[in-house]
């Protein structure tokens, strides 16, 4: 049985979405959730992809947890690193194009502008680490991959720093956010339209050699963890019930297990040049997201 599109990691941010854009692409997907698929499975993931036979898959099983990872060392890198491999043997064995996504996570945050495809990496966390190995793999064993780097991705489905800064807003009079790490904040729907308009020129055949590869892919535009979460209290308005007070903290105020880059601006320039995708200006998205979200809640 032929599919056009398998689609793993249904379930997540990134992958809920996937599903629900495919057919504004005209694309036919088969998802599959981590229930239906366990990536860390190796003969799973063969017979998977062997039985349905797509033409292209598109990875969006991942562990994410960035924190949790490095006390669960083992089960990150079974995902990140042994799954995308996994994924990627069993797309060379059947003629299938991969899509993968990565993380702005690969690297220490040393650069001071925006970092570019070539730039060297060097992970500082568990997950940024076990990401990495799953990109190596990849590029071992599946000659037509893209891997699409991006970063601090939200969206209407599942958990993420945006859904978290609401409910705080919600409960809390004053909110202390990091205000040292920057980054570029990406809307999943922003992403899976990347992914998705990526997909179908693979199906079509007009992928150029040139066109597999790494690309970095965010929203357009940069800021911290607290200029992002004034942005969203600032965007939700009187939904919220209340307006708390934001205070710019460090990263030494706030500890975490994982190490961050106090840098993980990405550049997407070479997505623009060799594909002509540009995702929005994240506070576009954003708004988008939050209507979204916030009036369904008015409604419900």
């Amino acid at each position: 049985m032929s599919v056009e599109i398998l689609l793993t990691g249904a379930n997540g941010q990134v992958g809920w979405e996937v599903e629900r854009r495919a057919a504004t692409h005209g694309v036919k997907v088969r998802a599959l959730a981590r229930n239906e698929l366990d990536i860390s499975d190796r003969a799973a993931v063969k017979h998977t992809i062997a039985e349905h036979a797509p033409k292209v898959v598109i990875n969006a099983a991942a562990y994410t947890a960035v924190d949790k990872a490095e006390s669960e060392k083992d089960l990150a890198f079974a995902v990140n690193r042994d799954g995308a491999a996994h994924v990627a043997e069993a797309c060379a064995a059947s003629g299938a194009s991969l899509i993968h996504f990565s993380t702005d996570y690969v690297f220490d945050g040393a650069k001071s502008g925006p970092y570019v495809e070539t730039d060297p990496v060097n992970p500082v966390s568990v997950y940024g680490a076990s990401k990495l190995a799953g990109e190596d793999a990849i590029r071992t064993a599946a000659p037509r991959h893209i891997i699409l780097r991006t970063a601090w991705v939200y969206g209407v489905h599942g958990h993420n720093f945006v859904k978290t800064m609401l409910r705080l807003g919600r409960e809390r009079p004053e909110l202390r956010v990091v205000d040292d790490q920057r980054g570029c904040p990406t809307f999943a729907g922003d992403l899976a339209d990347a992914a998705l308009a990526l997909a179908r020129r693979a199906l079509a055949g007009s992928m150029t050699e040139g066109g597999y590869g790494t690309f970095h892919c965010v929203g357009s535009g940069e800021v911290t963890w607290c200029g992002f979460t004034r942005k969203i209290i600032g965007l939700a308005g009187t939904r919220l019930g209340q307006t708390p007070k934001i205070t710019a903290i460090t990263t030494a105020d706030y500890p975490t297990p994982a190490r961050r880059p106090a840098n993980s601006v990405l550049d997407s320039t070479k997505l623009a040049r060799v594909h002509g995708l540009t995702l929005r200006p994240w506070p576009e998205a954003l708004a988008e997201m939050l209507d979204t979200v916030l009036d369904g809640e008015q409604h419900k």
